[in-house]
Protein backbone atom coordinates (compact mmCIF):
# COMPACT_ATOMS: atom_id res chain seq x y z
CA UNK A 1 0.00 0.00 0.00
CA UNK A 2 1.33 3.19 -1.22
CA UNK A 3 1.99 5.79 1.69
CA UNK A 4 1.04 9.39 1.22
CA UNK A 5 2.95 11.90 2.29
CA UNK A 6 1.62 14.00 5.16
CA UNK A 7 2.11 18.30 5.06
CA UNK A 8 4.42 17.33 8.07
CA UNK A 9 6.39 14.22 6.15
CA UNK A 10 6.16 16.99 2.89
CA UNK A 11 8.04 19.98 4.84
CA UNK A 12 10.40 17.47 7.04
CA UNK A 13 11.87 16.01 3.42
CA UNK A 14 11.86 20.23 2.18
CA UNK A 15 14.26 20.66 5.10
CA UNK A 16 16.52 17.46 4.88
CA UNK A 17 17.16 18.23 0.90
CA UNK A 18 17.79 21.96 2.01
CA UNK A 19 20.33 20.64 4.36
CA UNK A 20 22.09 18.45 1.38
CA UNK A 21 22.17 20.84 -0.89
CA UNK A 22 23.95 23.68 1.00
CA UNK A 23 27.30 22.02 0.86
CA UNK A 24 27.18 21.48 -2.48
CA UNK A 25 26.64 24.35 -3.35
CA UNK A 26 29.47 25.98 -1.31
CA UNK A 27 31.86 23.80 -2.87
CA UNK A 28 30.12 24.36 -6.64
CA UNK A 29 31.28 27.91 -5.61
CA UNK A 30 34.72 27.05 -4.04
CA UNK A 31 35.75 24.75 -6.89
CA UNK A 32 34.68 27.70 -9.57
CA UNK A 33 31.65 25.30 -11.30
CA UNK A 34 30.31 28.69 -11.87
CA UNK A 35 32.18 29.56 -14.85
CA UNK A 36 29.92 32.06 -16.88
CA UNK A 37 32.00 34.56 -18.38
CA UNK A 38 33.33 37.75 -16.87
CA UNK A 39 31.67 40.81 -19.32
CA UNK A 40 35.01 43.02 -19.21
CA UNK A 41 33.26 46.99 -20.38
CA UNK A 42 35.11 49.18 -22.71
CA UNK A 43 33.51 52.96 -23.47
CA UNK A 44 35.12 53.02 -26.95
CA UNK A 45 33.87 51.22 -29.72
CA UNK A 46 35.88 47.75 -31.76
CA UNK A 47 38.81 48.44 -33.04
CA UNK A 48 39.85 51.30 -30.51
CA UNK A 49 43.63 51.63 -29.03
CA UNK A 50 41.51 50.95 -25.60
CA UNK A 51 39.25 47.85 -27.23
CA UNK A 52 42.88 46.31 -28.86
CA UNK A 53 44.45 46.62 -25.27
CA UNK A 54 41.64 45.04 -23.14
CA UNK A 55 41.38 41.81 -25.87
CA UNK A 56 45.30 41.35 -25.79
CA UNK A 57 44.97 41.57 -22.08
CA UNK A 58 41.23 39.57 -21.52
CA UNK A 59 42.72 36.52 -22.93
CA UNK A 60 45.65 35.35 -20.69
CA UNK A 61 44.05 36.42 -18.00
CA UNK A 62 41.15 34.40 -18.95
CA UNK A 63 43.69 31.40 -19.35
CA UNK A 64 45.02 32.31 -15.47
CA UNK A 65 41.23 32.62 -14.26
CA UNK A 66 39.95 29.47 -15.79
CA UNK A 67 37.01 31.46 -17.15
CA UNK A 68 36.17 32.92 -20.32
CA UNK A 69 36.43 36.82 -20.68
CA UNK A 70 34.15 38.58 -23.25
CA UNK A 71 34.82 41.93 -24.17
CA UNK A 72 31.28 44.34 -24.52
CA UNK A 73 32.00 47.50 -26.03
CA UNK A 74 29.48 50.70 -24.99
CA UNK A 75 30.70 53.48 -26.73
CA UNK A 76 29.60 56.82 -26.02
CA UNK A 77 29.52 60.11 -23.89
CA UNK A 78 33.26 59.80 -23.16
CA UNK A 79 33.05 56.58 -21.29
CA UNK A 80 30.08 57.85 -19.54
CA UNK A 81 27.61 55.44 -20.93
CA UNK A 82 29.86 52.34 -19.99
CA UNK A 83 30.61 53.78 -16.43
CA UNK A 84 27.08 53.80 -15.26
CA UNK A 85 26.44 50.88 -17.07
CA UNK A 86 29.39 49.28 -14.28
CA UNK A 87 28.94 51.44 -11.57
CA UNK A 88 24.90 49.85 -11.73
CA UNK A 89 25.73 45.93 -12.26
CA UNK A 90 24.05 43.33 -9.98
CA UNK A 91 27.09 40.66 -11.34
CA UNK A 92 29.79 41.47 -8.92
CA UNK A 93 32.85 38.89 -9.43
CA UNK A 94 32.20 38.75 -13.42
CA UNK A 95 32.14 42.15 -14.57
CA UNK A 96 35.60 44.90 -15.03
CA UNK A 97 35.82 48.17 -16.51
CA UNK A 98 38.47 49.61 -18.32
CA UNK A 99 38.69 52.83 -16.02
CA UNK A 100 41.04 55.24 -17.92
CA UNK A 101 41.68 59.05 -17.13
CA UNK A 102 38.50 60.22 -19.07
CA UNK A 103 36.32 58.01 -16.64
CA UNK A 104 38.55 58.59 -13.27
CA UNK A 105 40.39 61.97 -13.63
CA UNK A 106 38.85 64.28 -15.69
CA UNK A 107 34.77 63.26 -16.37
CA UNK A 108 34.28 64.26 -12.58
CA UNK A 109 34.89 67.88 -12.99
CA UNK A 110 34.58 68.27 -16.86
CA UNK A 111 30.37 67.13 -16.14
CA UNK A 112 27.93 69.11 -14.49
CA UNK A 113 26.08 66.33 -13.39
CA UNK A 114 26.67 62.33 -13.99
CA UNK A 115 24.32 59.44 -13.29
CA UNK A 116 27.56 57.90 -10.96
CA UNK A 117 30.11 58.57 -8.80
CA UNK A 118 33.64 57.18 -9.78
CA UNK A 119 34.90 57.36 -6.72
CA UNK A 120 32.10 55.93 -4.82
CA UNK A 121 31.11 53.51 -7.36
CA UNK A 122 34.45 52.11 -9.25
CA UNK A 123 37.02 50.24 -6.99
CA UNK A 124 40.84 49.74 -8.83
CA UNK A 125 42.27 46.50 -9.73
CA UNK A 126 44.93 47.64 -11.14
CA UNK A 127 46.77 49.71 -13.82
CA UNK A 128 47.07 48.30 -16.67
CA UNK A 129 48.78 50.70 -19.16
CA UNK A 130 50.16 54.65 -19.97
CA UNK A 131 49.69 55.90 -23.28
CA UNK A 132 52.34 58.66 -24.27
CA UNK A 133 51.80 61.74 -25.32
CA UNK A 134 54.20 63.25 -28.06
CA UNK A 135 53.94 66.72 -29.55
CA UNK A 136 53.90 66.93 -33.70
CA UNK A 137 53.62 69.14 -36.36
CA UNK A 138 52.26 69.43 -39.66
CA UNK A 139 54.46 68.67 -42.70
CA UNK A 140 53.76 72.62 -43.57
CA UNK A 141 55.40 73.59 -39.82
CA UNK A 142 59.33 74.25 -40.44
CA UNK A 143 60.36 72.66 -36.81
CA UNK A 144 62.25 69.93 -36.00
CA UNK A 145 62.38 70.39 -32.16
CA UNK A 146 60.78 72.05 -29.30
CA UNK A 147 62.92 75.10 -29.24
CA UNK A 148 62.30 75.19 -33.36
CA UNK A 149 58.49 75.39 -32.33
CA UNK A 150 58.03 77.93 -30.16
CA UNK A 151 60.46 80.52 -32.04
CA UNK A 152 58.05 79.51 -34.90
CA UNK A 153 54.87 79.73 -32.47
CA UNK A 154 54.96 82.67 -30.44
CA UNK A 155 54.85 85.68 -33.04
CA UNK A 156 51.61 84.23 -34.97
CA UNK A 157 49.23 86.69 -34.88
CA UNK A 158 46.34 84.33 -35.25
CA UNK A 159 48.10 81.55 -32.96
CA UNK A 160 48.69 77.79 -33.74
CA UNK A 161 45.88 75.36 -34.11
CA UNK A 162 45.97 72.15 -32.42
CA UNK A 163 44.23 69.11 -33.21
CA UNK A 164 42.18 66.68 -30.29
CA UNK A 165 40.15 63.13 -30.60
CA UNK A 166 37.57 65.54 -28.62
CA UNK A 167 36.97 67.65 -25.55
CA UNK A 168 38.26 66.75 -22.19
CA UNK A 169 40.16 64.14 -23.86
CA UNK A 170 43.95 63.88 -22.09
CA UNK A 171 45.43 65.51 -25.55
CA UNK A 172 42.99 68.06 -24.74
CA UNK A 173 43.91 69.00 -21.66
CA UNK A 174 47.52 68.01 -21.73
CA UNK A 175 48.05 70.75 -24.62
CA UNK A 176 46.03 73.32 -22.62
CA UNK A 177 48.74 72.12 -19.82
CA UNK A 178 51.08 73.12 -22.42
CA UNK A 179 49.55 76.52 -23.26
CA UNK A 180 49.50 77.37 -19.37
CA UNK A 181 53.25 76.69 -19.53
CA UNK A 182 54.64 78.45 -22.53
CA UNK A 183 52.00 81.30 -22.88
CA UNK A 184 51.39 80.20 -26.84
CA UNK A 185 48.17 81.24 -28.39
CA UNK A 186 46.97 77.75 -28.98
CA UNK A 187 43.28 77.39 -30.52
CA UNK A 188 41.80 74.05 -29.85
CA UNK A 189 40.43 72.24 -32.86
CA UNK A 190 38.10 69.04 -31.55
CA UNK A 191 37.36 65.98 -33.56
CA UNK A 192 35.17 62.78 -33.20
CA UNK A 193 38.30 60.33 -32.90
CA UNK A 194 42.01 60.65 -33.24
CA UNK A 195 41.75 59.39 -36.85
CA UNK A 196 40.04 62.18 -38.31
CA UNK A 197 42.28 64.53 -36.00
CA UNK A 198 45.17 63.16 -37.83
CA UNK A 199 44.15 62.89 -41.08
CA UNK A 200 43.78 66.69 -40.99
CA UNK A 201 46.97 67.34 -39.25
CA UNK A 202 48.93 65.55 -42.34
CA UNK A 203 46.76 67.30 -44.35
CA UNK A 204 48.04 70.92 -43.06
CA UNK A 205 44.61 71.63 -41.92
CA UNK A 206 45.69 71.80 -38.59
CA UNK A 207 49.29 72.90 -37.07
CA UNK A 208 50.14 70.33 -34.26
CA UNK A 209 48.65 67.99 -32.27
CA UNK A 210 49.73 66.17 -28.65
CA UNK A 211 48.84 62.45 -30.27
CA UNK A 212 49.18 59.59 -28.08
CA UNK A 213 51.78 57.05 -29.09
CA UNK A 214 49.37 54.14 -30.14
CA UNK A 215 47.81 56.42 -32.93
CA UNK A 216 50.80 58.37 -33.36
CA UNK A 217 53.61 55.56 -33.77
CA UNK A 218 52.85 54.67 -37.76
CA UNK A 219 52.66 58.06 -39.20
CA UNK A 220 56.15 58.76 -37.08
CA UNK A 221 57.44 56.09 -38.24
CA UNK A 222 56.80 56.17 -41.90
CA UNK A 223 58.21 60.11 -41.87
CA UNK A 224 54.71 61.41 -41.97
CA UNK A 225 54.28 63.15 -38.90
CA UNK A 226 57.25 65.34 -37.59
CA UNK A 227 58.25 64.40 -33.85
CA UNK A 228 59.38 66.92 -31.57
CA UNK A 229 59.13 65.42 -28.32
CA UNK A 230 57.32 63.59 -25.64
CA UNK A 231 55.39 64.64 -22.70
CA UNK A 232 56.04 62.17 -20.33
CA UNK A 233 58.84 63.47 -17.38
CA UNK A 234 60.94 60.51 -18.82
CA UNK A 235 61.66 58.99 -22.24
CA UNK A 236 59.51 56.11 -23.30
CA UNK A 237 60.14 52.91 -24.33
CA UNK A 238 57.84 53.46 -27.52
CA UNK A 239 60.74 55.84 -28.95
CA UNK A 240 63.58 55.83 -26.63
CA UNK A 241 65.35 58.47 -28.64
CA UNK A 242 63.15 60.71 -28.33
CA UNK A 243 64.12 63.81 -26.34
CA UNK A 244 61.07 65.00 -23.64
CA UNK A 245 59.71 68.62 -23.20
CA UNK A 246 61.42 68.23 -19.86
CA UNK A 247 64.94 67.85 -21.63
CA UNK A 248 64.46 70.63 -24.37
CA UNK A 249 63.56 73.42 -21.60
CA UNK A 250 59.85 72.86 -20.22
CA UNK A 251 61.19 71.92 -16.52
CA UNK A 252 58.66 69.60 -14.76
CA UNK A 253 56.45 68.51 -17.65
CA UNK A 254 54.76 65.02 -17.31
CA UNK A 255 51.48 64.71 -19.03
CA UNK A 256 49.66 61.28 -20.83
CA UNK A 257 46.87 59.33 -21.18
CA UNK A 258 46.15 55.92 -19.09
CA UNK A 259 44.10 53.01 -18.37
CA UNK A 260 43.43 50.81 -15.26
CA UNK A 261 41.18 47.83 -14.43
CA UNK A 262 38.44 48.62 -12.19
CA UNK A 263 35.52 46.23 -11.04
CA UNK A 264 32.12 47.60 -9.19
CA UNK A 265 32.65 48.74 -5.73
CA UNK A 266 30.59 45.67 -4.05
CA UNK A 267 33.13 43.41 -5.69
CA UNK A 268 34.44 41.18 -3.00
CA UNK A 269 38.14 41.52 -2.03
CA UNK A 270 39.04 38.32 -2.59
CA UNK A 271 37.62 38.54 -6.27
CA UNK A 272 39.45 41.75 -6.80
CA UNK A 273 42.53 40.21 -5.67
CA UNK A 274 42.68 37.01 -8.02
CA UNK A 275 41.91 39.62 -10.63
CA UNK A 276 44.88 41.79 -10.04
CA UNK A 277 47.13 38.52 -9.95
CA UNK A 278 45.86 38.04 -12.93
CA UNK A 279 46.16 41.55 -14.46
CA UNK A 280 49.74 41.40 -13.16
CA UNK A 281 50.92 38.14 -14.82
CA UNK A 282 49.34 38.89 -17.99
CA UNK A 283 51.19 42.13 -18.39
CA UNK A 284 54.29 41.00 -16.91
CA UNK A 285 54.69 37.95 -19.60
CA UNK A 286 57.34 38.84 -22.39
CA UNK A 287 54.51 37.87 -25.18
CA UNK A 288 51.64 41.02 -24.03
CA UNK A 289 54.59 43.65 -23.13
CA UNK A 290 56.08 42.47 -26.69
CA UNK A 291 52.28 43.71 -28.53
CA UNK A 292 51.69 46.55 -26.33
CA UNK A 293 55.10 48.28 -26.85
CA UNK A 294 54.96 47.42 -30.62
CA UNK A 295 51.36 49.20 -30.14
CA UNK A 296 53.15 52.20 -28.40
CA UNK A 297 51.72 51.53 -25.28
CA UNK A 298 53.78 51.11 -22.19
CA UNK A 299 52.34 48.45 -19.28
CA UNK A 300 52.49 49.63 -16.00
CA UNK A 301 51.13 46.64 -13.55
CA UNK A 302 50.83 47.48 -9.72
CA UNK A 303 48.69 46.75 -6.61
CA UNK A 304 45.12 48.30 -6.19
CA UNK A 305 46.17 50.35 -3.44
CA UNK A 306 49.05 51.68 -6.08
CA UNK A 307 46.24 52.44 -8.31
CA UNK A 308 44.23 54.00 -5.83
CA UNK A 309 46.74 56.75 -4.92
CA UNK A 310 47.39 57.54 -8.77
CA UNK A 311 43.65 57.71 -9.62
CA UNK A 312 43.32 60.41 -6.91
CA UNK A 313 46.36 62.40 -7.50
CA UNK A 314 45.40 62.41 -11.27
CA UNK A 315 41.79 63.70 -10.47
CA UNK A 316 42.76 66.50 -8.14
CA UNK A 317 45.33 67.41 -10.87
CA UNK A 318 43.70 67.80 -13.77
CA UNK A 319 40.37 68.72 -11.85
CA UNK A 320 41.92 72.00 -10.63
CA UNK A 321 43.33 72.64 -14.77
CA UNK A 322 39.65 72.24 -15.40
CA UNK A 323 37.91 74.30 -13.51
CA UNK A 324 41.04 77.42 -13.56
CA UNK A 325 40.03 77.06 -16.94
CA UNK A 326 36.34 77.00 -16.71
CA UNK A 327 36.55 73.64 -19.30
CA UNK A 328 32.82 71.97 -19.92
CA UNK A 329 31.52 69.29 -22.26
CA UNK A 330 28.21 69.11 -21.20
Amino acid sequence: MKTIPTPAMRARRALLAAAGLLPLSRLARASGADNRPIEWVVGYAAGGGSDVVARLIAEPMGKTLEQAIVIVNKPGAATNIAADYVARSRERGRTLFSGDFATLAANPALFEKLSYDAARDLAPVGMIARFPLILVVAPSVPASNFKEFLAWAKPRPQGVTYASPGAGTAHHLATELLRERTGLNLVHVPYRGAAPAVQDLLGNQVDCMLIDSASGLPHIAGGKLRALGVTTGVRTRVLPELQTLAEQGLAGFDAYSWQGLTVPTATAPEDVKRFNAALVAALQSEAVQGKLLAMGVEPTPGTPQQMAAYVGTERERWGKLIRERGIKVD
